[in-house]
């Protein structure tokens, strides 16, 4: 009985944590959850509607922005880096070089999209955007953008495949998109036979 007491006194603790830092983000939709023990730079972070970051995130970015989807799940410890620090500057330490230093291309935001899932202790690097209905599997360091409905996973993170051909996706996309927000049908064919050269050409690298 009394440890029963303890873990709902901790989980309304938990609760009530979360909805006094919540108005720290930049915006936020409904029915978003996240961990109060996280790190955060809130103000440069934007999220929708139905969104749990798991538990221990790591979310930072100076001045970028990271703009997260509706629909969006995380699993434990996912980290999201956006920005970078300039290195170009000679005759200059890297730490004394400062933000108001930096150029448009030295701090790059990251955009994860609706519906997507990002698996435990993944890396998303600045620059990267997740595309919709994509997944990012559990330890994957993702430096480049992974296109919508993909898969991707490793270090660093490539697609390995989709998770329907285009003619799923195009009856996934009519139950749960209005006509304009659906992807085209050329456009889900592109995506997918540019990732099949990509493949073939990484195969033929490792070779």
């Amino acid at each position: 009985m009394y440890a029963t007491f303890i873990d709902v006194a901790l989980r309304v603790w938990f609760r009530l944590r979360m909805i006094a830092i919540r108005p720290l983000f930049a915006a936020y939709g409904r029915r978003f959850d996240f961990d109060p023990d996280g790190i955060y730079s809130f103000r440069t972070i934007t999220v929708g509607d139905d969104v749990s970051l798991g538990l221990r995130p790591v979310l930072i970015a100076t001045r970028a922005q990271i703009r997260i989807g509706n629909h969006v799940m995380f699993g434990p410890e996912v980290t999201i880096r956006g920005g970078n620090h300039r290195i170009d500057i000679v005759g200059r330490l890297m730490k004394s070089v400062t933000d108001g230093e930096k150029r448009p291309e030295d701090d790059p935001g990251v955009v994860i999209d609706d519906d997507v899932w990002v698996g435990a202790r993944a890396i998303i690097l600045a620059g990267v955007t997740i595309g919709r209905g994509a997944v990012v599997g559990a330890g994957a360091v993702v430096t480049h953008s992974v296109p919508p409905y993909a898969i991707a996973v490793g270090n660093p993170a490539r697609v390995v495949r989709f998770r329907w051909d285009v003619d799923t996706i195009l009856a996934h996309e009519e139950l749960l998109y209005p006509a304009e927000k659906r992807f085209s049908k050329s456009y889900l064919d592109k995506l997918q036979r540019c990732e099949k050269l990509s493949a073939l050409q990484r195969g033929n690298d490792d070779r």
